[in-house]
């Protein structure tokens, strides 16, 4: 299985596809989903790179103050992109916070925008309806970060929040590495829920193409957002029934294929990139 290797951008311009995680999650949490993207992608884009980058406030990047709004959030992503000499639309696949980022992302800077993959979005105005009882579950993220819980107890439970077909032991001991050398503070976890709860979406479609996955087994975000989105601009939708929140860490094959398949099916139709139809 190809590794999802650091970018080297080609003397010719490669696809390059660009994974942005959720609230307090940094790039290591994707787990196995970039091998199995990667290996899809280049199966019709032989060229394609693939590059993960980590939020304002986490990862490597825990150091900084995480913006309290999307758009500066998008601001700094883009300029760490010019940093790593990347220029040329990218395809975005975002998850969560990261959704929030890639359709502002889409919305301000539509010539940066080839192609974006939205995983369990929660997004105003599409959510309003469907937010009575999920708050108080993103809430449940935050006070697990002011817990006097053992950090193997407080991944555990936002496992137990985010998944439903990951098994404990398949990760726990990696995500406390990734907590041991990148910890995340409870200012910046806030920061970000501030940020994602204070962002509204256009209900105008972006001028790239958008593919929507969600979960209907999701305890932190209804599906029924991601279907008002997809009715809104537009937008293929792709349901799964069993996995939770974190779609990507319950079933990567399932997410990986889904976007090989939406790619195949524009090739055949003959849709040129960074076209809806």
């Amino acid at each position: 299985m190809p590794q999802a290797t650091p970018l080297r951008v080609p003397q010719a311009r490669a696809s390059v596809w660009v994974l942005l995680r959720g609230l307090s999650r940094e790039s290591g949490h994707w787990g196995a989903f970039p091998n199995f993207l990667l290996r899809e992608l280049r199966q019709l884009q032989p060229a394609s790179q693939l590059l993960m980058l980590d939020l304002p406030g986490t990862g490597t990047l825990r150091g900084q103050a995480s913006p309290m709004q999307v758009s500066a959030i998008v601001d700094a992503c883009r300029r760490e992109l010019q940093a790593r000499g990347v220029a040329g639309p990218v395809s975005l696949v975002g998850m969560s916070l990261g959704a929030a980022v890639l359709a502002d992302w889409a919305n301000r800077y539509p010539d940066e925008v080839e192609a974006g993959v939205l995983i369990n979005p929660s997004l105003r105005p599409f959510n309003e309806l469907f937010r009575k009882t999920r708050p108080l579950n993103y809430l449940g993220l935050l006070l697990l970060s002011l817990s006097r819980f053992s950090a193997r107890m407080r991944e555990e439970r936002v496992l137990s929040l985010t998944t439903r077909l990951t098994p404990a032991q398949a990760v726990i001991d990696r995500w406390l590495e990734l907590q041991r050398l990148h910890p995340l503070g409870v200012r910046n976890t806030a920061r970000q829920l501030i940020a994602s709860m204070r962002y509204r979406a256009s209900r105008t479609r972006p001028a790239a193409p958008m593919l929507l996955l969600c979960s209907k087994a999701d305890d932190l975000v209804d599906w029924r957002c991601s279907q008002a989105i997809s009715r809104a601009w537009g937008a293929p939708l792709r349901l799964h029934t069993k996995a939770g929140h974190d779609l990507p860490l319950d079933d990567p094959q399932w997410v990986a294929r889904a976007v090989a398949e939406w790619l195949r099916d524009r090739s055949i139709q003959g849709v040129e990139p960074g076209e809806w139809h």
